[in-house]
């Protein structure tokens, strides 16, 4: 058979998702569109978990890797979130070059 199976799609995908991430990452300066672009690419990496897992014949040890996953990654957003809503509060605005006029 001449094609893709449901593991090339999956890795294909994934690959796809991380791009996007990263670019989205890369080429805005907007904190929203960052953390945006940082759940993308999380996405992506829960799918390639229960890839292996699928591949590994351990479905049940992916799923609960990735449950775990998915919380630690609410957890990041709700905290960055929370800052992008600070940092607009203070300066009007959600571009990241503001951080350097942070003082500690």
């Amino acid at each position: 058979m001449n094609g893709f199976g449901f593991e090339d799609m999956m890795l294909i995908t994934g690959f796809f998702l991380i791009i996007s991430g990263a670019y989205c990452i890369m080429r805005t300066y907007h904190m929203l569109k960052i953390i945006i672009g940082m759940e993308i690419a999380m996405k992506a990496v829960t799918m390639f978990i229960i890839l292996a897992g699928y591949l590994n014949g351990n479905i049940e040890l992916a799923q609960s890797f990735v449950i775990t996953v998915i919380v630690v990654e609410v957890v990041v957003a709700v905290v960055s979130a929370g800052i992008v809503v600070s940092i607009y509060k203070k300066y009007g605005s959600m571009d990241i070059r503001n951080l350097r006029k942070l003082k500690g």
